[in-house]
Parts: structure tokens; sequence; C-alpha cells
């Protein structure tokens, strides 16, 4: 009895304390809510903090700079976006536009402000970011290497002699031969059966091959210096940067995977499409078929879209779900994205394939192309006046002679630096689909 008298008192205690705790605890919430001066300030007036630097997704972006909030450069701070971009000329007229239409967009007191979450800006690869006349596209040069080349294929005999009739007209300039099928779907075929890290494998491999027309440089190496530096500038400036290429996206995102992964993260590639199965699905279509513990993801050998013209349009639709107010490209394959930021209020840039002296360019193309660009509304970059280099320091353009398919490609017999110029001429690339040839330099 006693022992249940001092567990009553023990808990009536209890109760007191916790009620005088309470008590407590509400004094001083009013005391702090009556004197806001000793209070840090609310933290939704801390200076803002840049998502990654532009390395989150687009999603994430936008959910971090709600209307009612929009986070930019920090409180009372206005950015001013430099007004040089790296390995660009001093008096390039694109570079001026680009830095102006940069500190329009970005600048809170200009009526041509764009919010942050609205800063697209959309890349073509081949012949925008990277080389594609040595002597062709990257992904149709890493076709012919499957084809020709690597040990552990073995093509079909149509195939292989289609191949071999294609890099010698690509090498000596001549006609194309005719196709069994389009390149992409012979590549897809190609690959049919890697898990997509296998064949991200051979595209890595295949990244180390030294470029054909070039000393000192492998075509993992071919990035334009410039337009790496322009994709930096971009970013810096609060831009959400993808890429939207005619090549298969996992191959995109290999081939940047080094320079660009941070600013243009894969999530952010857009490109061709080859259909992917898991191993143990056989003929079951996908809807139908549930992934197992001990399946792979494997290339199944068909193409399913070419990121070409108006599927760039469609792709950034479904993909990004808003338009871009940049694009860069620079064949007619990029016109129809390009139409569609000028007609969202957006800009388009086109490169200009010009340089014949540290480059495989074509002054009569590339004046042709200008006209054409001009005509729809498409600024230009030349890049043998507005590049000071083109792939960097040290890479070297060179003659070449057609190469023996099993032995790779033939010594130089002429070098020209990869170093700046000046000219003045403003050729361009043409309207088509880009070089399907490359004559070899006298």
């Amino acid at each position: 009895m006693r022992q249940r008298k001092i567990r009553n008192i023990l808990s009536l205690l209890m109760i007191i304390a916790l009620l005088l705790s309470a008590c407590g605890g509400r004094k001083s919430q009013e005391t702090s809510a009556a004197a806001p001066e000793e209070t840090s300030a609310p933290e939704t007036t801390a200076a803002p903090k840049i998502i990654g630097t532009m390395h989150a997704p687009s999603s994430v972006v936008e959910e971090s700079a709600p209307d009612t909030v929009e986070p930019e450069t920090g409180a009372g701070e206005e950015k001013t976006p430099e007004d040089k971009i790296l390995f660009w000329t001093e008096n390039s007229p694109a570079m001026a536009s680009i830095v102006a239409y940069v500190k329009a967009v970005t600048d809170k007191s200009s009526p041509d402000f764009v919010r942050r979450r609205d800063r697209i800006a959309v890349f073509d690869m081949d012949g925008t970011l990277c080389g594609e006349r040595f002597p062709t596209y990257f992904d149709k040069c890493f076709m012919l290497h499957r084809i020709l080349r690597d040990p552990s294929y073995t093509p079909d005999p149509e195939i292989r002699q289609y191949a071999e009739e294609l890099e010698e007209a690509l090498l000596n300039g001549t006609p194309a031969p005719e196709s069994p099928g389009s390149d992409a779907q012979i590549a897809a075929e190609a690959f049919k059966g890697l898990t997509v890290e296998e064949y991200r494998t051979h595209v890595r491999d295949f990244m180390e091959v030294p470029a054909v027309g070039f000393e000192n440089m492998t075509y993992g190496e071919c990035l334009y210096s410039p337009m790496v530096a322009l994709i930096d500038y971009l970013v810096k400036n609060e831009f959400t940067v993808f890429i939207s290429s005619g090549s298969e996206r996992n191959l995109v995102r290999e081939q940047t995977a080094d320079l660009l992964e941070k600013s243009i993260p894969p999530h952010r590639v857009i490109g061709s499409t080859f259909s992917l199965v898991a191993r143990g699905q056989g003929g079951n279509e996908g809807r139908n078929y549930t992934y197992a513990p001990e399946d792979q993801v494997l290339l199944g050998g068909d193409l399913v879209i070419k990121n070409q013209k108006m599927n760039k349009v469609v792709s950034i639709v479904n993909e990004i779900g808003k338009p871009p107010i940049l694009v860069f490209g620079n064949t007619s394959s990029d016109f129809a994205m390009a139409q569609y930021a000028l007609q969202n209020g957006g800009k388009a840039y086109m490169l200009l394939c010009d340089d014949t002296e540290r480059d495989y360019g074509d002054e009569k193309e590339a004046r042709a192309f200008k006209k054409t660009c001009e005509g729809l509304g498409f600024e230009t970059i030349s890049m043998r006046d507005e590049f000071t280099t083109i792939y960097g320091e040290g890479v070297v353009k060179t003659s070449y002679l057609p190469a023996d398919p099993g032995e790779g490609t033939v010594p130089a017999v002429k070098a020209v630096e990869n170093v700046p110029e000046n000219t003045s001429e403003e050729p361009e690339e043409s309207p088509g689909e880009g070089p399907e040839s490359l004559k070899p330099a006298a």
C-alpha cells in the first residue's frame, strides 16, 4: 500500500514538472516574438546558392526557384557576365552578340530578363561541339571501326564490303556507295547483344584512336575548345545546357564524359535511340515482360528514332518540356530546333565550316550556308575568323592518303598547326545534312 502511494506521488511530480517545462517554453517563444531584433534573419532572405552550378536536372532547378521567390545571384547583388569568352577572338561579332544577349536575359532590370529556370540552351554535337570532317561524323567513323577493325565482331559480308567501299569513298572524296540500309541501322545491328556498359567501353576505346588527318589528337579529343568555353560561360550565367545530337545518345554521353559531364550531365544528353531489351526478354514486348534480378540491359539491334530535323523539336518538347532560348547548330538538320527557339523569343547561332587551314572546311559551302542562315534569322559563327584555336594547342592538321582498312591511316605529308589566324572571309556550312566525304588536302 505504501509503495503504491509513493508511485502515485512520483507520477504526480512528473506531470507537474512537464507542465512547468511547457509553460517555460511558451514563455520563451513569446519573449522571442516580442524581441525579433535578437533573432537571425529568416532563412528565405539568405543569399541563395546556385544549385550544383547548374549540374542538377532542369526539373530540380525549377523546383528550387518558385515563381514567388526566385533566387538568382545573391541578395542585393547583380552578377555581371564577363565580356569575353575563352578562345574567341577579341572582335568576334558572334561573341559580342552572345555576351550582350546573356547580359540582357540575366539582368533583372532588363525588359528581356529571363528567369533562371527558363534559361535553356541546346547544342548540336557533330560540327557544333566537335569535328565531323576527319573524314566524317564520329559515329560513322566508329561504325566503320567496328565493322573493319574490331576482331571481336564478324559482320555480314555484304556489310563489310559496303564499309570498305564507304571508307575508300570518304578518304578519296568520291561518291558514297549504295547502302544496304541506313548507316544508323547498320550501326545498331553492329552492336546488338552488348550491354550498354560494354557498348560504352567500345566507344571509349575508339576515342583513343588517332583522328584521321591530324597529329596530336585522338577521336576523343576532337571537341572544339571555343565551344567548350562557351558552354562554361553559359553555365556560369545560370543556363541549363543540353545536347541534342543525331548520334546515338549513349555514344554521346561517353564522348562528352571527360570535358563536358559537369556542365552537361548524362540526363541532359538527347540523341538518336537504339532499341534496348532485357537479356531474358526473348520475343516478348517490353510492356509484357518484367525485368528479372538476373537480367541485364542489352542493345536490341534496331534504330528506334533518328534525332534530326523535326525530331529534334519533338525530343525537346518531350524530354526538356520547354523551348530553349539559345540554340547552336551547324547544318540544316538543326534548323527545326533553331526555328523553335526563335518562335519562342530566343536566338540561334550556326557554325560555318570555313577554316581550311586548321580544319577541313569548305569556303564555298560555308558562304552558301551563311546566306541561307541570314535569310532565316540565324546568326553565324566563323570558325576561321572568330576562333583563336579550334582543337587546342599542339594539334596539327595534316594531309593524308587513303587508309588501308587493315592498317589505319597513312602518315601525313603536310602539317598545319592549329594556331590562331586572322583572315576575314565569311563562308559557311552548307544547308545539307553535313559532309558526306572529304577530299584529301593537296
